[in-house]
């Protein structure tokens, strides 16, 4: 992924040296022929994938005011509260409380870093398409633009779609969302096969063949919300699919030298371990986006005597979430709450998210990315899992149960249990499965799209009051919508 990344600057070169008569070799190497080229193709690909791990307020994950946080602070595994000291905007208990407006900048962030993406993607495959660049290096780029369009309508419903870059962009037709499903499904069944088998190396961070069927079986799993059919066999058969390609978890024993004393939290630190991560960001602090999750939960007191940097005083564990966790549960040790490092004691409970805000110290933090070096006071580099096998597990797991197989899901989720140091269960249900999915994928952008599958997320928690169904996607911004006069607002809005 360095490579792939780096290789971005030869562009650079490659255009300056075209302009120079004396060049003998750049000056009559066409663009078909330069994307027809492995580094050509590469760096058709790394400009896609730039924009994935991008900046702030453009990125999937790392950085902050973008995609992940659209879809982790909607659910009820974590919020920023504002405080009442000033600090913090409302932003993030709005999209908590479900009182978000329309021309939320986090909901227009995350609209903006798609369709940039998406266009970038039609790009690259038009590039490689010209140049009958390796079929390999055109079915990577589809796949990536399928899973960006697998982004769009689990946010915002039914989209604008486009393939083709030469399209104005205020007519670009709004699809439904059923029918940019069906173009999902047909991109990654003809392309998936075509990608790396590949895992680790130059495919960290890339879309080799498991992580695209991880996408067809998150797209399967979630078909039911998406078009009103449900396709939990589908689901099913790509889940088992990504099980072939020889994962395995990570170890969850001791390990005295981890800041939080198990192998576990290896898998959210500087680089993911391969035997788990499926997709991965490659994420340096300063040099390839950075990472905020950890250092935007510590306060500063805690944040200077842990990591030698001030933390944010941001993000804090809803104390109901925290309660379900298992003492024993290895991935309960994430949680800070009580007496910490820095004279700092942060408090179970908050007592207000908007008005007045909550105080500074209220609230339990998390450091599940625990921050990684090199860090400083603006971020880390703790690599971001996207994709990990204890998630095709608990898929697996949860369509033996919808399937009406509660025995077969059982060795499955009882895998994760195993690792976290619980017992197992002998017949699953679909709730010991939803608050599985909870422990093991809190904080990796999965638990809004739960959520919504498992029935959960117009229900009353905590600050939330019971939500209408529309709530279930976001608003289409203010900024699309006057741009392209074709688009209608999704309904409720």
């Amino acid at each position: 992924m360095k490579k792939i990344l780096l290789i971005t600057a030869i562009v650079g070169l490659v255009t300056q040296s075209c302009t120079k008569v004396n060049e003998n070799v750049y000056d009559k190497y066409g663009t078909n022929e330069f994307y027809a080229s492995p580094a050509g193709a590469n760096v058709a690909l790394a400009n896609v994938y730039s924009k994935i791990t991008g900046s702030w307020g453009s990125n999937y994950a790392g950085r902050d005011n973008c995609w992940y946080d659209l879809n982790s602070y909607s659910s009820d595994e974590q919020v920023i509260p504002h405080r009442n000291t000033g600090d913090w905007q409302l932003d993030f208990a709005q999209l908590y409380t479900r009182t978000a407006q329309t021309n939320l900048s986090i909901i227009n962030n995350t609209w903006n870093w798609v369709y940039s993406s998406v266009y970038s993607a039609n790009l690259a495959i038009a590039q490689l398409t010209a140049a009958k660049a390796d079929p390999a290096k055109i079915a990577e780029a589809k796949v990536i633009r399928a899973w960006l369009y697998y982004l769009a309508i689990d946010d915002f419903g039914d989209v604008p779609f486009y393939t083709d870059n030469n399209t104005d962009v205020s007519k670009i037709p709004q699809a439904k969302r059923a029918e940019v499903f069906k173009f999902i499904e047909k991109e990654l069944k003809e392309n998936v096969d075509q990608l790396s088998e590949t895992r680790g190396t130059q495919y960290y961070g890339r879309f080799n063949k498991w992580a695209g069927y991880m996408v067809l079986a998150k797209l399967y799993l979630n078909a039911e919300v998406y078009t009103g059919t449900p396709r939990w066999a589908d689901a099913l058969a790509a889940a088992n699919k990504v099980a072939t390609g020889g994962f395995t978890l990570h170890s969850g024993a001791l390990n005295a030298s981890s800041p939080l004393g198990s192998q576990y939290y290896e898998l959210f630190g500087d680089v993911c371990p391969n035997d788990e991560t499926i997709l991965a960001l490659f994420i340096t602090e300063n040099v390839i986006s950075g990472n905020i999750m950890g250092i935007r939960s510590l306060n500063s007191a805690n944040g200077k005597a842990l990591i030698g940097y001030s933390g944010w005083n941001g993000t804090v564990i809803p104390s109901e979430f925290y309660d379900k966790f298992d003492d024993k549960d290895v991935r309960k040790k994430q949680f800070l709450v009580g007496a910490q490092a820095g004279s700092v004691t942060y408090t179970r409970d908050v007592s207000s998210l908007i008005d007045p805000g909550a105080a500074p110290d209220e609230g339990i933090r998390d450091v599940k990315f625990f921050p990684a070096a090199p860090v400083d006071a603006s971020g880390a580099s703790n690599d971001f899992p996207v994709y990990r096998y204890a998630d095709v597990l608990l898929m697996q797991a949860e369509c033996n149960v919808r399937l009406g197989n509660p025995g077969a899901a059982a060795p499955f989720i009882n895998q994760i249990r195993t690792r976290a140091g619980l017992g197992a269960i002998a017949g699953p249900t679909l709730n010991n499965i939803y608050d599985e999915r909870g422990f093991e994928l809190n904080m990796e952008g999965h638990r809004r799209q739960d959520m919504i599958r498992f029935g959960k997320f117009t229900l009353a928690h905590g600050f939330v009051p019971t939500s209408p169904a529309y709530k279930q996607i976001f608003p289409i911004p203010t900024g699309a919508l006057d741009a392209n006069p074709t688009l209608k607002q999704n309904p409720g809005y």
